[in-house]
């Protein structure tokens, strides 16, 4: 497959909250000791299993999701919240085999000029919370890789997932912890230029960011917006990316 369009939006959190969302054995991962939660919305292209043809409305689709940062005998990865998508075929099939929390929802992306992508996202999944994203975003500056260490690297380079049935999906057909890795070539990001007019994008994780920008983050620049009750939620670190062709690996157990 490939992702493109990809926005980077990320909050620090404290680490205990998130700690009753997410199974043992993983641990909160925490970038010196403070805890993130990022929303990230993209595009998917090309997408099909290896040596078949593309799947029926799969192939190209838009994508949102809520993630947090996790490891597991030490191998860093991304615990998925919630993952919403316009796709009725891959959001079924993702439920089925990876255990992974997808919800139907109603897409739109174009253009906003400038290099800029205004994307938005309402959830249409029955019986799910609710949940609205509206933002335009575009680079402000030049795309580099991360350097290791750093904030930036921390929140992107992770290359495996992992899901556990009844933590989001109740139905699956794999059983207990599973991990699925993907490869990709490392990010090229460049700081990012953020109006975000609408993100109801917490519940599912149980937080609500506040506050000021974290001290190691070299922060986007943030337009402000109404969010919930009116007041502005800021976004500390915003990040674009370059378009990158993935390979996702079939989901195994974490452990054994």
């Amino acid at each position: 497959m490939r992702w493109d369009r990809l926005a980077f939006l990320h909050w620090p959190v404290p680490a205990e909250p998130l700690r009753a969302r997410i199974p043992e054995p993983l641990d909160v991962d925490t970038f010196d000791g403070t805890a993130w939660v990022g929303v990230v919305p993209f595009e998917m292209q090309r997408v099909r299993f290896r040596g078949l043809p593309p799947l029926p409305g799969a192939r190209r689709f838009l994508e949102l999701n809520l993630r947090t940062y996790v490891t597991l005998d030490g191998r860093p990865g991304v615990w998925f919240f919630s993952l919403d998508a316009e796709s009725w075929t891959s959001v079924r099939g993702a439920r089925a085999t990876f255990a992974l929390p997808y919800f139907d929802a109603r897409m739109s992306m174009h253009d906003a000029g400038d290099g800029g992508t205004h994307f938005r996202s309402e959830r249409r999944h029955r019986g799910a919370p609710p949940a609205r994203f509206d933002a335009t975003y575009r680079p402000v500056g030049e795309f580099t890789r991360s350097a290791p260490g750093g904030l930036e690297h921390f929140l992107t380079e992770r290359y495996s997932l992992y899901a556990q049935r009844g933590f989001g999906v109740r139905h699956s057909l794999r059983g207990g912890l599973v991990r699925g890795d993907i490869e990709h070539p490392p990010w090229e990001l460049a700081p990012a230029e953020v109006a975000l007019r609408e993100c109801e994008m917490f519940a599912l994780g149980g937080v609500r960011p506040r506050g000021e920008p974290h001290g190691h983050a070299r922060p986007g620049v943030f337009r402000g917006a109404g969010i919930d009750d009116g007041s502005a939620l800021p976004v500390p670190v915003a990040h674009v990316a370059r378009p990158v062709d993935v390979r996702a690996h079939a989901p195994r157990r974490a452990r054994g």
